[in-house]
């Protein structure tokens, strides 16, 4: 089995990836891309996710581990392994923000304004979605931001109850910390 976190860039995988960590989950990841001002406590990525469209021979490494692999990537998994895929879901408005204010940090051109991209993403979250249900070796839960930050606890426990792992769900939540929640759709 391999766990997959997904979502959009900016919804929260690091998270999850930091909590299956402190839960005793292995995770496959490099330092290729260390901790910076926009995720402090790093990003828990694997450099040889980016070349999944062309080489998923390295796969087999991510076998009883979890692996980040942001949305648009997912339909470059290769059949054979048996995924349980944790889809992070977030607030738009909350990703567009949290991805502009990065760009701005970086002084890169932030692209298209936030209704732009609001639809850009509609499309693109329904196109993954409908791919995910016709995948018959992947099972997906759905974890929403909201829930991360607002009861850490219990997503925690849906987690470990999904993946059918025994993982310290105290240690999972207290990694928590609601300070780095600074894109808030209610605060702006």
């Amino acid at each position: 089995m391999i766990t997959v976190v997904s979502g959009l860039p900016r919804s929260g995988t690091s998270l999850v990836m930091q909590m299956l960590q402190a839960g005793g989950h292995p995770i496959l990841c490099d330092e290729c891309r260390p901790p910076d001002a926009d995720n402090p406590r790093g990003y828990l990525e694997y450099t040889k996710v980016r070349t999944l469209e062309r080489d998923a021979t390295w796969l087999a490494e991510a076998e009883g581990r979890a692996v980040k692999v942001v949305s648009p990537l997912l339909p470059s998994l290769p059949t054979g392994f048996d995924y349980r895929v944790i889809f992070v879901r977030r607030d738009l408005r909350e990703v567009i923000r949290s991805q502009e204010l990065m760009l701005q940090r970086r002084n890169q051109p932030t692209g298209p304004d936030s209704a732009a991209m609001t639809r850009h993403f509609e499309r693109h979250l329904k196109s993954i979605d409908d791919w995910l249900v016709s995948q018959p070796d992947m099972q997906v839960l759905n974890c929403q931001h909201a829930t991360l930050i607002g009861d850490p606890a219990s997503a925690a426990r849906t987690i470990a109850q999904f993946l059918q792992r025994t993982l310290d769900v105290n240690q999972m939540a207290e990694i928590v910390d609601p300070n780095l929640y600074r894109q808030q759709a209610s605060t702006g």
